[in-house]
């Protein structure tokens, strides 16, 4: 089982990426803080599943690295993203969302809660730590404002749990062999996410025009944004139906 800190090395590096037909980030603030209270528990938080393919296999959304295997996040991109934008400060390479969803995240020392930043709480209380910023700095960073007082101890205790989520193991299955293709991992996807929204016949349309012309999903977001800043607000979805029936006629 991965550490959560080698899975974020595997999204640094590029070998561990999305396939072009998932989705992006829904996440709200309090799915954030769900699962940030789950791991600082130690509470089960979900396997992930993972298609192990080719480089040319599929089309993707990253930043791959060479041309050898991909690892394709199949089941728990929600978390995964949410775990390397709180820990990384950035969200990854595959990211399409709001930011704002898990950006600003903090914990209070004395109250083991996680809130987000509101300044007139937070601002003049060195009791609540910016996650990100116990990550990035180390635990040390965090201590200045308690030297010498009583709690340092119990403090110090709850800065490591909260920072030993990076040792954190995953459950992971892999979806291994050259005989899956992007129709056998769609349907296995959907069986997988059956408590979630399945995809649809546009998602796997799209994945198809991906496998082809690679740069499809962006070249349309590009486009929708143009339209959405000029009034006009259309979806993804829309615009696949409308270059089918321009494609084929149909």
């Amino acid at each position: 089982m991965p550490a959560l800190a080698t899975l974020l090395g595997q999204v640094d590096n590029g070998t561990l990426l999305l396939p072009e037909f998932q989705r992006g980030y829904v996440w709200n603030r309090d799915q954030v803080r769900g699962l940030m209270r789950s791991l600082y528990k130690g509470h089960p938080v979900g396997g992930l599943l993972l298609w192990e393919t080719g480089s040319d296999a599929v089309s993707v959304r990253g930043r791959p690295y060479g041309d050898g295997t991909r690892l394709l996040l199949l089941d728990g991109q929600q978390r995964i993203t949410t775990l390397y934008g709180i820990i990384r400060g950035r969200p990854p390479a595959f990211f399409e969302g709001d930011v704002a969803a898990f950006t600003g995240l903090h914990f209070n020392l004395a109250e083991e809660r996680f809130e987000f930043y509101a300044p007139s709480k937070m601002a003049e209380d060195p009791r609540w730590i910016d996650v990100t910023r116990l990550f990035i700095d180390g635990i040390e960073s965090e201590l200045g404002p308690f030297e010498g007082s009583p709690e340092l101890l119990t403090y110090v205790t709850r800065l490591s749990r909260l920072h030993d989520v990076l040792n954190r193991d995953f459950q992971q299955e892999t979806i291994a062999g050259e005989d899956k293709d992007v129709d056998d991992v769609v349907e296995i996807f959907n069986r997988v996410n059956s408590g979630g929204t399945k995809l649809t016949k546009g998602d796997l349309a799209l994945a198809k025009v991906c496998a082809q012309w690679p740069r499809a999903r962006e070249v349309m977001r590009e486009k929708l944004a143009r339209w959405r800043n000029a009034g006009f607000d259309f979806t993804l979805d829309w615009l696949l139906r409308n270059v089918t029936a321009v494609a084929t006629g149909r």
